[in-house]
């Protein structure tokens, strides 16, 4: 860990301000806090972290909110640790771009692997590869711009994506016709192992499925191998 990570942490619980603050400078990092949306925009317009932790339930504006607004300008890894546990409330916050999600009450080794995870992870992708450039090409026409982070359809539409939608759809057309089990998945989108009962990477396949089967009843792309996973079926190239 470089002594320059700093962590942002926005809730409105100040005893969880104080106890993130002082368990997360005790490991090393350097720790900003916030109660609200606005102090956060300050916060982050003021020097950006290194990492972000967001509680949903917060005054005026909600963390989803706040998610969307900070996935749309930058890549910063944001955990979003809240007391929401319902599985609808983890889908939209990964959709929103969250890369994490841990509820309340949590264990601080817990949270402290996951906040490792995810600034390992950000390093690692930060600098431009080969496989992360160029646009894939599958199926009937569509296009996947990897730099661009944009998807085409075979009449040239740009298809709005998630962040999760596109890692989720990037993995799978960097890896055709091989079966990708749910915890790779869970790990290349969210940077952590997959609980059997999380049903999160088959909600994010059906709204996949959604925007680029003819048919997502009967999926011709993206197809459930049982007990295994999910395979792109179509072939792709990349240029």
């Amino acid at each position: 860990m470089s002594d320059t990570d700093s962590i942002l942490v926005i809730d409105d619980d100040l005893r969880i301000l104080r106890l993130l603050g002082h368990y997360l400078q005790r490991e090393g990092y350097t720790v900003r806090t916030a109660t609200c949306t606005r102090e956060a925009r300050e916060q982050f317009s003021h020097r950006p972290p290194d990492l972000i932790i967001l509680d949903i339930g917060l005054p005026g504006e909600d963390g989803f909110v706040f998610a969307r607004e900070i996935r749309s300008q930058s890549t910063i890894p944001i955990l979003m640790l809240t007391g929401r546990s319902e599985t609808i409330d983890k889908v939209v916050g990964l959709e929103l771009g969250a890369d994490d999600y841990l509820t309340k009450p949590f264990e601080e080794r817990e949270l402290l692997a996951r906040i490792r995870s995810l600034l390992r992870r950000y390093r690692m992708s930060r600098p431009a590869g080969l496989e992360t450039s160029g646009i894939a090409r599958f199926g009937d026409g569509w296009r996947l711009d990897l730099t661009r982070h944009e998807l085409f359809s075979p009449t040239g539409e740009n298809v709005s994506l998630t962040g999760h939608e596109f890692r989720l759809l990037k993995a799978f057309v960097l890896h055709p016709n091989r079966v990708l089990s749910r915890d790779l998945l869970m790990d290349q989108i969210a940077g952590r192992d997959w609980n059997p009962l999380d049903r999160s990477i088959d909600v994010l396949i059906a709204k996949l499925r959604k925007k680029i089967e003819s048919n997502p009843a009967q999926p011709a792309l993206i197809k459930a191998i049982r007990g295994e996973g999910y395979k792109l079926t179509a072939p792709v190239a990349i240029d």
